[in-house]
């Protein structure tokens, strides 16, 4: 066996190596998911139980520059505190708990196209007299007959590129929500979480939607626009045998990220 044969040995059995490592990788990561999506052969997707956002793995409260906070005040003889909007209690939701419903209504439209062009062209040559002095010399005592100096130094070169992308993008999403305070900061506005799923037959719908509210921005009849909400976060998707169906398999989308080609 040659040399150049025991190389292309050597390398096509390092990239078998490394393809079966990464399947027994990628195996190892899923298989608490196998194992449960083989439980639920032949049954629709549970839908996942009420939680305390506050108490998951990972939650952090949510922090925010804050103005120096002003002492409320009240005026002699006035059943009124300053700044407040009615006379009554107010019944839309502003302590941790409450409840209030977001209107989600989305439509974007982007529309993005770039088109570039580049081309250059460079000639250099460098000549010699071959009358007299050096140039003579070399021609008639170095160098072969059918050879000048003409023909020793020069360069050409050219190059062009160019390039087109495009984006279209459309997105419409009109749904509401209803959504839990989770904090009050200390200027008064609020931190708010939403979670919705729905089953339809083997597929299960899911809504979620979180961000900070000012109370103000809150209507009389206790809803907010999603338009409102400053940091929102704001996810619509799915779980189910349509969803698995459509998405590439684990196998291929890790060879997708390690391979450079």
């Amino acid at each position: 066996m040659t040399q150049k044969e025991k190389k292309t040995r050597s390398l096509i059995l390092s990239t078998t190596s490394s393809i079966i490592f990464i399947m027994a990788l990628g195996h190892i990561l899923t298989a608490c998911n196998f194992t449960e999506k083989l439980e639920q052969v032949g049954w629709e997707p549970p839908l996942s139980p009420i939680k305390n956002p506050m108490t998951q793995t990972g939650y952090k409260p949510v922090q925010m520059p804050m103005p120096t906070s002003e002492p409320s005040i009240y005026k002699a003889n006035s059943l009124w505190k300053a700044g407040s909007r009615a006379f009554f209690r107010d019944q839309r939701a502003a302590q941790v708990g409450d409840i209030l419903t977001v209107f989600i209504k989305i439509e974007d439209q982007a529309q993005i196209k770039n088109t570039t062009a580049r081309k250059r062209n460079a000639n250099e040559n460098v000549k010699f007299d071959t009358e007299e002095g050096l140039g003579r010399w070399a021609t008639e005592e170095v160098l072969p007959r059918s050879l000048g100096l003409s023909n020793l130094i020069g360069a050409d070169s050219s190059g062009s590129s160019s390039g087109m992308g495009s984006i279209k993008r459309q997105e419409a999403i009109t749904t509401k929500i209803a959504a839990t305070i989770l904090q009050v900061l200390p200027n008064g506005n609020l931190v708010i979480e939403g979670r919705q799923e729905m089953r339809v037959n083997f597929e299960v719908r899911e809504l979620i939607v979180a961000g900070i509210v000012r109370p103000e921005d809150i209507a009389a009849d206790n809803t907010i626009d999603s338009t409102k909400i400053a940091e929102a976060r704001i996810a619509y998707g799915g779980r189910g045998q349509i969803t698995d169906i459509q998405q590439p398999r684990y196998g291929q989308q890790v060879l997708d990220i390690l391979l450079p080609f």
